[in-house]
């Protein structure tokens, strides 16, 4: 068993189909996003699904470190433009509406803020984030026609496949919601990122792999993997200090990774690998914050497995359709 040499190239030698890389190819040169907070907020705190949130969700582990309330998306921009080029010298950005629930208002009125990030000197492209179940139809046909004019990712957020963890995280939808939003999104040609936690509670090993076959079946484009983490001032704090939230250690969630990996599709771009936030507000595990060790842990456990992303897909022909599958 030994890496494609095609897949190595391809992914500038890295061992799975990296975004960063993803980038580099379509636009030759470093591409950094710039978190932005608008004045979203979620149908499962404003009463519309359920109050409260997800028990896991505090939005300040996902705001930008300098976000001040009311700040237009030209200004948060400029900020985090600034920041970018005085560290890496880099002038091409990709505006992320991060916070809250991005796709939560009128047709009308999202697509003057999307349009307001396009016009920034330097955008080259789009990526929102949002809810399954906040994806009508008229603001799936705006997405759809910006993604002709620029380079756009829609981030859906699934976290797991089982209906039972979803109500336990008081997600306020099931997986229908999410397959339903993906199908119609698909019909508009656009990019899918979705993103799942892996580590929720009652759930085994087997389970949170499936999530991977069905991204592959849902011809999903893109993944974002975080790790269960605990952040203060959120009900899973309280469950976790009651001792109901049982957390993995860094060696089991960069095996659970790997193994997600390697039965996933080598064509989806990987966005992220772990899930991390500000050390102030972290609870647990300790390990999370460090992303970077996270990051060298996947990729020595890769490389002294010898295996890669796709490498059990589709099954044990994988290996010999790895220069067939783009």
């Amino acid at each position: 068993m030994n890496f494609p040499t095609v897949l190595r190239n391809r992914w500038h030698g890295k061992r799975f189909n990296s975004f960063n890389g993803t980038l580099r190819d379509v636009f030759e040169a470093r591409v950094y996003k710039i978190g932005l907070r608008l004045d979203f907020t979620c149908p499962n705190r404003d009463g519309s699904v359920a109050v409260g949130g997800c028990i896991y969700c505090n939005n300040a582990s996902h705001t930008p470190k300098n976000y001040r309330p009311r700040t237009s998306v030209t200004e948060q921009l400029e900020n985090g433009a600034q920041a970018i080029y005085k560290r890496h010298k880099a002038g091409k950005f990709i505006a992320y509406f991060q916070s809250y629930t991005n796709t939560y208002d009128s047709a009308a009125a999202l697509e003057k803020l999307y349009r307001e990030a396009l016009d920034f000197s330097g955008i080259v492209g789009l990526a929102i984030a949002t809810r399954p179940d906040c994806l009508p139809d008229d603001t799936l046909e705006l997405l759809g026609a910006l993604a002709k004019q620029t380079y756009l990712w829609l981030e859906i957020g699934l976290e797991s496949m089982h209906d039972r963890t979803l109500a336990w995280a008081n997600r306020g939808h099931d997986l229908g919601a999410y397959i339903d939003a993906v199908e119609r999104a698909k019909n508009h040609n656009l990019r899918i990122c979705t993103h799942l936690i892996l580590g929720f509670p009652g759930e085994s090993r087997e389970e949170m792999l499936a999530t991977s076959q069905l991204l592959n079946r849902l011809d999903i484009n893109g993944v974002k993997l975080h790790n269960l983490h605990v952040i203060k001032d959120t009900v899973l704090e309280r469950l976790y200090h009651d001792g109901h939230v049982p957390l993995l250690s860094r060696e089991q969630y960069v095996d659970l990774v790997i193994d997600f990996l390697e039965l996933a599709n080598p064509a989806m771009v990987v966005h992220r690998l772990s899930g991390e936030t500000y050390r102030a507000i972290t609870v647990a595990p300790d390990w999370s914050v460090d992303k970077l060790g996270v990051h060298n842990a996947i990729y020595k456990a890769m490389e002294s497995r010898d295996t890669w992303q796709g490498r059990l897909f589709p099954g044990e022909k994988s290996q010999d359709m790895s220069h067939e599958i783009f």
